[in-house]
């Protein structure tokens, strides 16, 4: 078949073109315009995977020191007593003492704040006035470190003490490191407050300190 090469019209069986051209091709049928060449996908990589080596982990770390009345002795043996920390501490979801000597302890806590969950030993130091707990094998922690200071309380009030206690911690994963903030202050900051509970629930009310004072409570991160 024929058809006009400037105007495309076809030619009719009597040889006119049935456009007002005159100039005449071989009609050829169009073709597609080739498809494109297929793009090979690459496997994303996740934001916090790349972000991390720019923004790192942060240590985080928290103390507080208030006078309670109770006893020092009193608020040693509430902190000391690691396989009751599961009832009382906040997020504690289990505790248990592997090992026992004088002066040093071992134990395992399971400590859950949806939707991180880490279970770790920590190596236990005990004296007279100081309980220190160093994790030694977290997946989930660079560092861990917490420390009980036990001093005498108001002058002339044996039944009062004044507890002193630090944390410091920092998460192998950024991740955990961005969850981990969200809950610091809830978390961290109800510890000497359930202590205190706790040896309420065991000795009965506290002596009546005057004044009641907060000494001292300090974040930086």
């Amino acid at each position: 078949m024929l058809c006009c090469v400037l105007c495309g019209s076809l030619k009719s069986p009597t040889g006119r073109c049935l456009s007002s051209c005159a100039v005449l091709a071989l009609c050829t049928p169009k073709q597609r315009p080739p498809a494109p060449a297929p793009i090979l996908s690459q496997q994303a990589r996740p934001f916090l995977h790349l972000a991390a080596p720019l923004l790192g982990n942060k240590r985080m770390e928290y103390s507080e020191a208030r006078v309670v009345g109770y006893s020092m002795k009193q608020m040693y043996n509430v902190v000391a007593n690691i396989e009751s920390y599961r009832l009382f501490v906040p997020w504690c979801n289990s505790s248990r003492v592997l090992s026992h000597r004088k002066g040093l302890m071992r134990a395992e806590l399971e400590v859950g704040f949806s939707p991180l969950v880490e279970r770790y030993i920590s190596e236990i130091s005990l004296s007279p006035h100081q309980i220190r707990a160093v994790c030694n094998d977290g997946r989930m922690f660079n560092h861990l470190e917490t420390l009980w200071q036990f001093g005498p309380g108001r002058p002339g009030q044996p039944d009062t003490c004044t507890l002193d206690f630090s944390v410091s911690f920092e998460f192998k994963s950024i991740l955990h490191s961005r969850l981990a903030t969200l809950f610091f202050d809830e978390v961290v900051k109800q510890m000497v407050t359930a202590f205190e509970a706790q040896a309420k629930k065991l000795f009965g009310p506290q002596a009546e300190v005057l004044p009641r004072q907060r000494l001292q409570a300090a974040r930086c991160g």
